[in-house]
């Protein structure tokens, strides 16, 4: 059910949502069941024996925790045990409520992970700090497009071409950073860039009503081949002086950088990073607690509705995808001067579509997108360090790992999950 928005004698806003029609999703749990029986097969056919290792503390860290090494099969049983148990109350759940709490597949999704690095890295050592650092980095970018998506698709538009300003970011970033010298100006050049991607897809999309899925995957295409013609012809024959740019130091927070295993992981960051602490944290609260985020919504809940009080429903799409836009292109940033590495052709390598997925998986919340943004860089870190770590696991498909996570996101194991009402409509006033 939509809700409406209303408008009251003095010309405030008032949002009604109908009751909801009771729908049980059974998605989840048999999701769930799956995984469990996977998970099953897994340490029945390749059962490990030995010891693993998890190292909670690096050697920087002023406060030193004791590793803890645990038994590999009692501890691949016991996690059996707890997933079948999250899977009963999935379905427990369902069957009285109509649907399963996000934390019981939280919980899930912790517990599996637990029990196959146990599995996998049986006889080694896992860095726990250096999983979730490398985790949160790869996240980043993810992060950055997430917000873009849910702002978009919450004002009706489908923001497809989040990987084209994604792009387009991380390659004006590089190459305003080296010129000037000054990675800030990279950044708001970055912005910029994404915004200029953004208002093509909102001209096409709003103004000329060309359908928004298609116009988003040209405007990818046609990102992807700018930038790398320009890198070819450009960049490459004049990478001192064009694609050399300089990077954000790490800026440790007192006290808060101290703290073990996550004091190095998210208060040892750059500035790129703490930015996005704060633009989720202002994405979130003006989305739910202010009259910009009440019209943002109902423009993609009911337009009409939004039109008749008074709101400027395409105006206020084609504003609020100029911001998404500028959100994405500071994401960009990460590939680049957020690393101090050189641009080079199709550097994110995807990372736009994924957030789009982060979209799907967090339904259209800020927050959600963002803890399923980390679920997914948490997934490209598992793949790297497992290769360091020697995993028995093959490389193919820990390469993969990223791409089967966002699957089976998209497919349902969140249970339901509807996008805003009037999203990929376009509206036409009269």
């Amino acid at each position: 059910m939509s809700a409406t928005i209303s408008g009251t004698a003095d010309g405030a806003l008032v949002a009604e949502t109908p009751e909801k029609a009771e729908v049980r999703s059974w998605k989840a749990p048999i999701a769930l069941a799956v995984f469990t029986v996977l998970y099953a097969l897994l340490i029945l056919a390749a059962p490990r024996g030995g010891e693993t290792t998890y190292r909670l503390s690096t050697d920087a860290d002023a406060l030193q925790l004791p590793a803890i090494t645990v038994g590999v099969p009692l501890t691949t049983w016991v996690v059996f045990v707890l997933l079948a148990l999250l899977t009963a109350a999935a379905a427990f759940f369902v069957r009285g409520f109509g649907t399963t709490p996000l934390w019981v597949v939280a919980v899930y999704i912790v517990i599996a992970i637990v029990g196959f690095l146990t599995w996998a890295a049986a006889g080694a050592t896992i860095p726990v700090a250096g999983l979730l650092a490398g985790a949160v980095a790869l996240a980043i970018p993810l992060i950055y497009g997430a917000l873009a998506g849910v702002i978009g698709e919450r004002a009706g538009v489908v923001n497809i071409a989040i990987e084209g300003q994604l792009l387009a970011g991380a390659f004006t970033a590089a190459v305003v950073a080296t010129l000037t010298g000054q990675p800030f100006l990279g950044l708001l050049a970055a912005m910029v860039a994404g915004m200029l991607v953004a208002f093509v897809l909102a001209a096409f999309a709003i103004k000329y009503l060309v359908d928004q899925v298609i116009v988003g995957v040209v405007l990818n295409v046609l990102v992807t081949g700018l930038t790398s013609f320009l890198y070819s012809q450009v960049l490459q024959p004049n990478q001192s002086t064009l694609n050399s740019p300089p990077r954000f130091d790490r800026l440790a927070i007192p006290l808060l950088s101290d703290i073990p295993v996550i004091g190095p992981v998210l208060f040892r960051q750059t500035i790129i990073v703490y930015i996005m602490y704060v633009a989720v944290a202002l994405v979130w609260f003006g989305m739910f607690r202010t009259r910009w985020g009440l019209r943002l919504r109902a423009v993609g809940e009911h337009p009409q509705a939004a039109d008749t009080v008074g709101i400027n429903v395409n105006g206020t799409r084609f504003w609020n995808l100029l911001l998404a836009g500028a959100i994405a292109g500071l994401g960009g940033t990460v590939f680049t001067i957020g690393n101090g590495i050189a641009f080079n052709k199709e550097m994110t390598a995807g990372a736009g579509f994924i957030a789009l997925a982060a979209v799907i998986f967090g339904q259209w919340d800020p927050i959600k997108a963002t803890l399923a943004a980390l679920l997914f860089g948490f997934a490209s870190s598992l793949q790297n360090t497992l290769s360091v770590i020697g995993s028995p696991v093959p490389s193919e498909f820990m390469l993969m790992l990223p791409y089967v996570v966002t699957i089976f996101v998209v497919a349902g194991v969140v249970g339901r999950s509807r996008a805003p009402a009037a999203d990929g409509v376009p509206y036409i006033k009269g």
